[in-house]
């Protein structure tokens, strides 16, 4: 059995329209912000893994992936032990899929084919059967379009940077106008102003993405609904839930069901 590089810049440059390579991840791994030459979709079949860019952040367990097209910067961390299979794509092979970050759904099929991909030599025999497992890959890619949860940063205001860092630390807390206030030493009206000119958001937002941010982590790790709500600072896991639904559209419980459950 022939053996393939684990370094992804090996893979942007193949005289072939599509790549795959297979490394296994440790539990919190991080790989911190880059870009590649190829589109990518960064996919898992053990673990849930989380990945950021500027258009938001996705946590995606072993049915989905995440499409991230060429030149995007990114960064990618685990949640537990992550079998991740990347698949490197020269952007012309791939025009179905958006041009922004976006989730793909990862069926049964796909998921051998992905498997099968890493397999696959990088010079494989476009004519052969090799050529026809990569074809059918690219065929079975569909997007998914799944809410970002996106937590712009307050970098350039260190009074809101810090307590952005503090809600973060404490997403289950009550955070009122009042409390961030007092927090920055910053009266109610000058926060309020400064926290949406900083992040483009107002605070209640910023919190309720922050506090979606750890749901789906906890979740993804498998966390129970209560548990989590409770961890949230939520009185009941009804009112939690109603407010996981709102925003992104389906129930917890339902967020990281396979495609078609």
């Amino acid at each position: 059995m022939f053996e393939k590089s684990e370094n992804r810049d090996d893979y942007q440059r193949v005289p072939r329209p599509l790549a795959a390579m297979a490394r296994d991840l440790p539990d919190r791994h991080h790989i911190p912000d880059h870009h590649h030459r190829r589109s990518q979709l960064i996919y898992g079949t053990t673990g849930a893994i989380t990945v950021d860019t500027a258009h938001g952040t996705w946590v995606v367990p072993a049915t989905r992936g995440v499409w991230v097209p060429a030149g995007v910067t990114h960064a990618m961390s685990c949640i537990g032990a992550v079998r991740m299979r990347t698949l490197y794509i020269r952007p012309a092979a791939a025009p179905r899929l958006p041009a922004v970050p976006t989730v793909v759904a990862v069926s049964p099929l796909l998921r051998e084919l992905i498997e099968a991909a890493t397999r696959i030599p990088v010079e494989y025999e476009v004519g052969g059967r090799d050529g026809a497992v990569m074809d059918l890959l690219l065929r079975e890619l569909e997007p998914r379009p799944v809410p970002a949860l996106h937590l712009p940063s307050a970098a350039g205001d260190q009074q809101l940077a810090g307590l952005c860092a503090a809600i973060h630390a404490e997403p289950g807390r009550s955070w009122t106008t009042t409390t961030a206030a007092a927090h920055a030493h910053l009266s109610p009206r000058t926060l309020q102003r400064r926290f949406g000119t900083a992040t483009g958001m107002t605070l209640s937002h910023w919190v309720q993405q922050s506090r979606l941010l750890h749901a789906v982590t906890l979740l993804a790790g498998g966390v129970p609904v209560t548990t989590v709500a409770a961890r949230l600072g939520y009185a009941t896991p009804s009112a939690f839930t109603a407010m996981f639904r709102r925003a992104l559209g389906v129930a917890p419980s339902s967020y990281f069901a396979t495609p078609g459950e």
